[in-house]
């Protein structure tokens, strides 16, 4: 089996491409996508539904769609990969296939490694107010002469140390990306979800950057939606019981909350060398989603849907996986019910599936 690993927020043309390369390098594997469902990694709102991406996603190619649970979803990057590679592996995946602007596995393998053997110290940088991912670039540049600054090479190496630590039998391997993750301009046919949502937000044309199927199922829908529920809790709260939330960000929050309107003027008036926006931004999706102080660790597996080639490989190896296989959404956690319950406060959807099948058609 082949794994991959995606937010489709919202599924692009660069998606299909991936999916494309991917089935031309394995025509025969089982193509595994660990979904990142309604809630993201830098504190984002999915504007498509995990269910209607799942829908995407067996349109365009993938044959098992498990979902990546909200705990370790919204979370740095490091414990996002842990969770996403923990899944991979009890599924006896045995290629990742990740994008990666350097495209250059022998580098990122090598900082992974350095980094697991703690060979660099990142705390200077931290201390000076930079965030982890520029932190890490630049420690690196500094103490062994090699500059990753990239999104998805930053987020590769963190795959690469999960496989690392999980001693997981997964071989990582990069497909080179023809734009940053981050860019906000949109050119040819290909542009990153990132940019396609600014063109969303702003009203502007996105057909030439997405498949025809994605514009039914896009909503306009971001975390000022649910500002005043997280105001709301900001100030009733003791919000240091919430991952990555310490007395003085608590403090902070709760002094600047009745002067804001927003979540970006929110953000401003907190922002300083200890708190970056990004990391803001996910403490407030942290408080929204009630986001616990835990040790997390992948409970069961979540399959959102399959057609015939993936029903057959969960037959195949069920009797092998030492985790769960839920395939009945009242059977999730309490946790990630809760999310879904919060997502549909405000977009008025929640869909109870169970795993979406497609046939052959």
């Amino acid at each position: 089996m082949v794994g991959i690993i995606g937010e489709y927020n919202p599924f692009h043309n660069g998606h299909l491409y991936h999916i494309k390369k991917v089935k031309a390098m394995f025509p025969n594997e089982t193509i595994c996508l660990v979904l990142v469902g309604n809630f993201l990694n830098r504190g984002d709102i999915s504007i498509i539904e995990k269910y209607d991406k799942t829908r995407l996603a067996l349109k365009y190619g993938i044959d098992l769609i498990v979902e990546l649970p909200t705990s370790f979803a919204i979370q740095a990057a490091d414990i996002y990969a842990f969770g996403a590679i923990s899944i991979l592996t009890h599924l006896k995946c045995n290629y990742l296939v990740f994008g990666s602007e350097s495209n250059d596995l022998k580098t990122l393998t090598k900082i992974a490694d350095i980094q697991i053997n703690k060979q660099i110290d990142l705390n200077e940088y931290i201390k000076q107010g930079y965030n982890y991912p520029t932190s890490l670039s630049l420690a690196l540049q500094k103490h062994i002469g090699i500059k990753i600054d990239s999104p998805n090479d930053l987020l590769g190496i963190s795959y690469i140390k999960a496989i690392k630590k999980l001693h997981s039998q997964i071989k990582p391997i990069t497909i080179k990306r023809t734009n940053n993750y981050h860019d906000l301009k949109a050119n040819d046919k290909i542009s990153s979800a990132t940019s396609i949502r600014n063109l969303i937000n702003n009203n502007k044309n996105i057909n030439q950057y997405v498949p025809s199927e994605t514009l039914k199922y896009i909503k306009k829908i971001d975390l000022n939606d649910f500002y005043l529920i997280i105001k709301y809790k900001i100030m009733l709260e003791d919000l240091t019981k919430y991952q990555d939330i310490d007395n003085n960000l608590n403090n902070a929050l709760k002094k600047h909350i009745t002067k804001s309107n927003n979540i970006d003027q929110l953000i401003k008036h907190v922002k300083c060398k200890n708190y970056t926006y990004n990391k803001i931004k996910r403490c407030l999706v942290h408080i929204l989603c009630c986001l616990p102080k835990d040790n997390y660790k992948i409970e069961y597996i979540h399959v959102l849907g399959f057609n015939q080639k993936g029903k057959n490989y969960l037959n195949k190896i069920k009797k092998d996986i030492d985790i769960p296989l839920i395939t009945n959404y009242n059977q999730l956690l309490d946790y990630q019910l809760l999310t879904d319950k919060i997502y549909a406060l405000v977009s008025k959807d929640i869909k109870k599936n169970q795993p979406i099948f497609k046939t052959n058609d």
